[in-house]
C-alpha cells in the first residue's frame, strides 16, 4: 500500500533523477515516500577533485565538483538532513557517508532531526593519499540511522545463513555484520567518471540488509548516478539529484543506455550490469 501511495502522488519521480538542489527538489515530495536514503554528500575539506588522483587519466575526470564552505556545513546539513527525513518511511533507514573532519556537524544534525543512530559504520578502503607530517586517512564514516527502531527493515540472512562457514571456519554472517568494512575503491579505467563515487560492492550491501526488491531507493547528491544503477540493477526503483549539470549527464546516460561504464567512444567495450551480491 505504501508503494502504491508513491506511484499515485508522484509517479514522475519513480525510476528518474533530476538537476537541480535536491533541498529545493525534495521540497516537492510527499512525506514517508522512500524505503531508503543512501548518499554521499559533499564532506567540505575543501576538495580539489584533482584529475590525476590516484594516477588517473585526467582527461575523463568530469570537472564541477560542488564543494560547501566549512563555516556553512552545519547549516547546510541540517537543512538536507531534515528534508531526506520528512521524506523517510517509518519503515525505512538511510545511510550518510562522512568524512572525519565534519563529523561532528553531521551527529549534530542526526540529533536534530530526531533520528536512531543504528549503527556507526567503517569504510576501510585499500589506500588513502600518501602524507608525511600525520597518519594516512583511510577510511570514511558511514551513519546507519532511522526513524523507528522498531519498524526499519533489516535482513540479517540475506548474504550468508547461519551455519555458512569462512574460510577459516568462523561464521560467515557474522563478519559480514561487524561494523568495519574492508571494500576496496573501484577503478573505471578508460571510463568517464567524476571524481568520487562509492563502489558497487558497498552499495549492494546496504541493499541486501535494508531494502527489499521494488523499494524506492533515493539518493539527493547522486553524483556520476551509482547508487541508481547499482539499486536498478539490484531491482529496486530509485529517485536520485544531482545538482552539477555534468555528473548529471554521465548518470542519465548510464541508466538510459543500460552501461554500468561510459566511454568517450561508441566502440569501447560495455561491461555486464550484472554482478555478484557478495
Amino acid at each position: 500500500m505504501a508503494q502504491d501511495r508513491v506511484n499515485t502522488l508522484h509517479p514522475e519521480y519513480i525510476n528518474t533523477i533530476k538537476q537541480g538542489d535536491c533541498i529545493e527538489l525534495m521540497s516537492e515530495m510527499p512525506d514517508e515516500c522512500v524505503d531508503l536514503v543512501i548518499t554521499d554528500p559533499p564532506f567540505a575539506i575543501d576538495f580539489k577533485a584533482a584529475r590525476q588522483n590516484y594516477n588517473r587519466n585526467g582527461n575523463r575526470v568530469l570537472q564541477g565538483y560542488n564543494e560547501i564552505e566549512s563555516s556553512d556545513y552545519l547549516t547546510f546539513t541540517l537543512d538536507w538532513l531534515s528534508a531526506a527525513t520528512r521524506v523517510l518511511k517509518d519503515s525505512g533507514s538511510m545511510y550518510v557517508f562522512s568524512g572525519w573532519n565534519h563529523l561532528k556537524e553531521l551527529l549534530i544534525a542526526i540529533d536534530h532531526c530526531k533520528l536512531t543512530t543504528v549503527n556507526h559504520l567503517v569504510w576501510k578502503y585499500q589506500f588513502g593519499v600518501v602524507t608525511t607530517r600525520k597518519f594516512v586517512t583511510s577510511h570514511y564514516h558511514c551513519l546507519f540511522v532511522c526513524k523507528n527502531d522498531k519498524k526499519r527493515k533489516f535482513h540479517p540472512y540475506c548474504r550468508y545463513d547461519k551455519h555458512t562457514r569462512t574460510e577459516d571456519g568462523g561464521s560467515a554472517h557474522y563478519r559480514d555484520k561487524e561494523d568495519v568494512w574492508e571494500i576496496k575503491r573501484e577503478y573505471w579505467p578508460g571510463a568517464i567518471k567524476t571524481p568520487t563515487k562509492l563502489p558497487s560492492e558497498l552499495i549492494v550491501k546496504i541493499l541486501d540488509y535494508s531494502s527489499e526488491r521494488g523499494d524506492v531507493v533515493f539518493d539527493p547528491f547522486l553524483g556520476s548516478g551509482q547508487v541508481a544503477v547499482v539499486s536498478k540493477i539490484k531491482g529496486r526503483r530509485y529517485i536520485g539529484f544531482e545538482i552539477v549539470p555534468e555528473y548529471y549527464g554521465l548518470a542519465r546516460k548510464r541508466l538510459e543506455s543500460d552501461r554500468y561504464l561510459v566511454y568517450t567512444t561508441e566502440d569501447e567495450p560495455v561491461l555486464d550490469l550484472s554482478f555478484p551480491t557478495h
